[in-house]
């Protein structure tokens, strides 16, 4: 149930309309988008490996279709495992960034938060990550997640902290909420976007969640 409570608490913590309006305006005034075909390595957990879905209906699948709809000649690599942690992540990434990678997308740390692991050593991985993509020169988006309040102020706290710090500290691309793409969906309409377990975006949700993360990846396209 703690990723449909994380859903939940988007409505109160998604991207509002300002950044949204920013980030429209960057896109509008940056470059044309590449014309070499881009790859980005897309790094996580079962959100982003499409668990429970038919492979076209996954994350991976259905943004790379959102961003090629839009112009952008791109190829993502679904580097999502189910049930990895931010130690995961961090164990793999070496091996993960060959040299045909142009970008990363980087989206770990909900089954760090569900097993209540330190969100200091949580913290610790994704900084490895973010350190092994700045030696290889490898752009990155990196996606954050928000703690529901059930888990105590100061897990929250704590935890919410973990990525607006590692993009400043790092200097890449943030996206704040994985699920910013259900911000203003009722809380009473929000399990028709889950799949039974309500743990899992079904395709319904990754299309909404592609939504609301793809103008973050194309500005990272446009930006390398």
């Amino acid at each position: 149930m703690y990723l449909h409570l994380i859903a939940k608490n988007f409505l109160t913590y998604g991207v509002r309309g300002l950044w949204g309006k920013v980030l429209a305006g960057f896109l509008l005034l940056a470059p044309p988008l590449c014309a070499e075909e881009m790859t980005v390595l897309a790094v996580g957990d079962s959100l982003v490996q499409g668990f429970g879905l038919p492979e076209a209906d996954g994350f991976v699948p259905q943004m790379q279709a959102w961003l090629r709809d839009r112009g952008a000649e791109v190829t993502i690599i679904n580097a999502g495992v189910s049930g990895d942690t931010t130690a995961g992540g961090a164990a793999r990434v070496d091996w993960g960034l060959t040299p045909g990678v142009d970008a990363m997308i980087v989206a770990l740390g909900a089954n760090d938060m569900l097993r209540g692991i330190d969100p200091d050593a949580s913290r610790a991985n994704l900084s490895r990550v973010l350190a092994v993509a700045r030696e290889k020169e490898v752009d990155v988006l990196l996606i954050g997640l928000r703690a529901p309040g059930n888990l105590g102020a100061d897990f929250k706290a704590e935890f919410d902290a973990i990525y607006p710090g590692l993009a400043e500290e790092y200097g890449v691309m943030l996206a704040p909420d994985f699920f910013a793409g259900l911000e203003g969906v009722a809380a009473a309409d929000l399990p028709f976007y889950f799949q039974p377990d309500r743990l899992h975006p079904n395709a319904d949700g990754v299309a909404r969640i592609v939504e609301g993360l793809g103008p973050h990846l194309l500005a990272l396209i446009a930006a390398d």
